[in-house]
């Protein structure tokens, strides 16, 4: 009985030593593959990986909203917190007068008349929309006005300011020092000089950015050329003389898709359409004689074409890649540059050598009304204008 009981006792330690070398490793309650439920229930789940942007835009730029559709903050109406309580006005610097006239885009009639530098050529709003800059080009300034109550500040110190542009990102202000052959990389704010990029061209004058902020086409007036910026090196990194004898590029838009740009030619009489990414042979489109200044509609559909030389707007449809419509000023005018109303209905353009501003009807073409300004208006201003930021000129909104 006793050595029975020994066997026994024996056999039953042997059984458990072979259960416990099979499931070496293992723990009560593991499932098949090995893992204990209760731990993998309690185990935390997987990070979930960062969505990655649609847009691999410049470091430090908003994200961009809308791949197909770079404009797509500027629908009617849909002004910024920052802007939302600014009184809407349009400001028309007056390169002969030195002056910048006012206008109540309601009454369309000048309610206030501001004294500047020597040759105000563009108002500028800045990057964060709170202050609109007036390009004093020979007067070496820039004056800063409040948009909320119109008041003018103390001007700026800066050398050949024909025209004011701001990098994506906000980061700097970029100076077309047209004379100097220069683009002037500044502080947005204090306007102090960062960096100086000397240009071979003659005439920097107008640029846009690309989809992505991380390059923008400059135009080049008097040499008939165009350049290519990196953004972020604040470098030339390509250049292209326009195939024009006497070409005399202005106003530069990118598309709505980003894909290409538009570039006015006032001697060539039509726009160059370029692709940005290759900085290829450009294309070439006629619009009418002294082609000049490009706006693009708040539904992204259209842009609107002013011809200096012949006092009409073309109308081109992005979709159709086609003029479309041909506007014609009655008693003639010379239509330069301007901007659309906050809620798309009206197209301001300055009417440069005839002391006047032009308000156009988007949905007819029909003039709405002509207003007596001072001398040589240019790049006028219309304010506040839906967007997130300004990418500068006369107000490129993102």
């Amino acid at each position: 009985m006793h050595r029975n009981l020994v066997k026994s006792a024996l056999l039953a330690g042997a059984a458990l030593a072979v259960l416990a070398a099979c499931g070496t490793g293992s723990k009560v309650g593991a499932d098949r593959d090995g893992s204990d439920s209760a731990t993998r229930a309690a185990a935390p789940a997987p990070a979930k990986k960062a969505r990655k942007p649609a847009v691999d835009g410049l470091p430090g730029m908003p994200p961009v909203l809308d791949p197909k559709d770079v404009y797509a903050a500027d629908r009617p109406g849909k002004l910024s917190p920052v802007v939302k309580d600014f009184p809407s006005r349009v400001y028309v610097p007056n390169t002969e007068s030195d002056t910048v006239s006012v206008i109540d885009p309601k009454t369309y009639e000048v309610v206030e008349t501001i004294r500047v530098g020597r040759q105000p050529q563009h108002v500028v709003p800045s990057w964060d929309m709170k202050t609109l800059w007036v390009n004093n080009d020979r007067g070496h300034t820039l004056t800063p006005i409040d948009p909320r109550t119109g008041k003018a500040g103390k001007p700026v110190d800066v050398h050949d300011p024909y025209n004011l542009y701001f990098t994506p990102n906000g980061r700097y202000a970029v100076v077309m020092a047209s004379l100097d052959r220069e683009l002037v990389f500044r502080d947005p704010h204090t306007m102090k000089r960062i960096k100086t990029e000397p240009v071979t061209c003659y005439g920097v004058n107008h640029a846009d950015f690309s989809l992505d902020g991380r390059y923008f086409i400059v135009s080049c007036e008097f040499s008939g050329e165009l350049l290519k910026v990196d953004t972020e090196k604040m470098k030339v990194v390509g250049q292209q003389k326009l195939p024009f004898k006497g070409a005399m590029p202005q106003d530069v838009k990118v598309s709505p898709d980003g894909k290409r740009f538009y570039v006015a030619d006032m001697k060539a009489d039509g726009m160059w359409i370029v692709d940005g990414d290759t900085f290829g042979e450009p294309r070439f489109l006629y619009t009418g004689k002294g082609c000049h200044g490009l706006y693009v509609s708040r539904d992204s559909r259209e842009m609107y074409v002013s011809n200096r030389g012949e006092g009409t707007v073309s109308v081109f449809d992005f979709t159709k890649n086609a003029l479309t419509k041909k506007w014609r000023l009655p008693d003639g005018g010379s239509p330069d540059m301007g901007g659309v109303s906050a809620d798309g209905k009206v197209l301001w353009l300055s009417g440069r050598y005839d002391a006047e501003v032009y308000a156009i009807d988007t949905r007819t073409g029909h003039q709405l009304a002509r207003i007596k300004v001072g001398n040589g208006p240019h790049g006028l201003a219309v304010y506040p204008q839906p967007g997130r930021y300004s990418l500068g000129h006369t107000g490129i909104f993102r």
